[in-house]
């Protein structure tokens, strides 16, 4: 039995499969799932498990070199948007609109689903190298 990271199967197996550029999303209750995209669903009631759990135990397992978000995030979920980039650094944060991160969404290996029911709280967390 594992004993520490991502106890997740279905995490686990996705984040060992990644590699360098490939991509998932961590989703709020209400964004698309794109057809033919992995869909590993956390969801248990509405808030639970919020985003910034869910990032933070993918980003404790997961090497990222790239974080974009819908440049949505900043009027209509600022507390989200301060979280990531404090998490992953102002500058390091891409931002683009909703529509086109849902089309940069069907290149995912996965998305994982949370129990979030704030507007935009939807991130692409892209595969870095650590060697």
């Amino acid at each position: 039995m594992k004993k520490q990271g991502i106890l997740n199967s279905h995490i686990s197996k996705v984040l060992a499969d990644l590699g360098h550029t490939d991509t998932i999303v961590i989703a709020d209750v209400g964004l698309p799932i794109p057809e033919g995209v992995r869909k590993i669903d956390l969801a248990l009631t509405l808030g639970s498990p919020s985003f910034e759990e869910t990032v933070n135990a993918i980003a404790s397992d997961m090497e990222i070199e790239k974080v974009v978000v819908a440049e949505e995030m900043a009027a209509d979920n600022p507390k989200a948007l301060h979280y990531i980039e404090r998490k992953f650094g102002g500058s390091g944060v891409e931002r683009c609109p909703h529509e086109e991160f849902k089309r940069l969404a069907r290149k995912a290996k996965a998305v994982i689903r949370t129990g979030e029911a704030k507007p935009y709280a939807n991130v692409i967390l892209q595969a870095g190298v650590y060697f």
